[in-house]
């Protein structure tokens, strides 16, 4: 018989520290390798064009000074150049493709999550993500050509029932003349965030359904156990631990919307002065200007563009960093009711 051990034996045994069992192979060690190098190069060339903008812009910002960040105009030859204007513009186009996109995101997420059968569910995730991979020109000619052309009525619309509110108002508009031109409603921030909030949909529909999709088989059916309906299911289970993948997914197409540059180019009428009526004529954004003025900018002005590219480089940083955080520090289900 095999001799028993001792009760202070077994102790000493399971407190001894665990032998590390090293590699079998180097292929590991290889493979760890590559990761770490291609973590290291990513970092690397975010650092590379980083600094390259600075040096690039460097000029621009000792000439500007602290009115780089406060003036509108955009004079850089003539010494009177700033982001103020085109900044604010690209917070506000990106603010409205927000609005666009976040509901039709979610609702899309849920229904292909929770509502559509099983022989369909798989089509529309397609069509969602062939979304995602049409080309941003291809929505700008939408929006140019057909959107604010043939959809004035909608900014006029929203401009009559609420204009009291202070950025629904167009000045420029005199809703009691039937003769009054729809020029004041075209070419304005609010087409420029439709067009771009259809573009970030897919993207943060496909992270809100990842999401959705790792809510616990056995949450869900101890909900139903409980008498909830569907929706209480959603409501109490699948939405609390999607929360992260809602909010990170949403960062991520604030970050997307904050750099688009051709489809919003092609709505907007530039302005440099801040626009806060939204449906109201005349646009701007950062990655725009850098678009409209790169091919005519003199020497000094290519530095200032440089300069505005740093600017929209760290805010998207700063974006990107904000979701990666969330989704970080979020934990699946510490919401959950069921």
């Amino acid at each position: 018989m095999t001799e028993l051990t001792s009760a202070p034996e077994r102790v000493a045994v399971a407190e001894a520290p665990r032998r590390r069992v090293s590699p079998p192979g180097g292929i590991d060690r290889v493979f760890r390798t590559v990761l770490r190098g291609a973590g290291f190069t990513v970092l690397a060339l975010m650092a590379t064009v980083g600094v390259f903008l600075l040096i690039r812009g460097l000029g621009a910002f000792s000439s500007a000074g602290f009115g780089f960040v406060t003036t509108q105009a955009w004079q850089p030859d003539s010494g009177n150049f700033g982001i103020a204007a085109v900044l604010v513009g690209t917070l506000l186009i990106a603010s409205v493709a927000l609005v666009v996109a976040f509901p039709l995101a979610t609702g899309m997420a849920l229904y292909i999550s929770e509502y559509a059968p099983r022989r369909v569910r798989g089509f529309f995730t397609s069509l969602i993500d062939l979304m995602a991979a049409v080309p941003s020109v291809v929505y700008g000619l939408f929006g140019s050509t057909l959107l604010q052309w043939k959809g004035t009525d909608i900014p006029k619309w929203l401009s009559i029932q609420f204009g009291w509110i202070p950025f629904l108002d167009v000045p420029e508009a005199d809703p009691d003349n039937p003769l009054s031109p729809n020029g004041v409603y075209m070419t304005s921030t609010f087409w420029a965030g439709l067009v771009v909030g259809f573009m970030i949909m897919p993207f943060i529909c496909s992270v809100m359904r990842e999401s959705f999709t790792q809510a616990p088989q056995g949450e869900r059916e101890g909900a139903f156990a409980l008498g909830s309906t569907r929706w209480g299911m959603i409501r109490s289970v699948v939405l609390p631990f999607g929360r992260s993948g809602m909010i990170g997914g949403t960062m991520l197409g604030l970050g997307r919307a904050l750099g688009e540059t051709i489809a919003v180019a092609m709505i907007i009428s530039p302005v440099f002065v801040i626009q806060p009526h939204i449906l109201g004529s005349g646009a701007n954004s950062v990655s725009a200007l850098i678009a409209q003025q790169w091919g005519s900018a003199s020497p000094f002005g290519l530095g200032a563009l440089m300069a505005a590219g740093l600017a929209l480089f760290m805010l998207t940083l700063v974006v990107n960093f904000a979701a990666s955080a969330v989704i970080a520090r979020s934990r699946s289900g510490q919401g959950s009711d069921a």
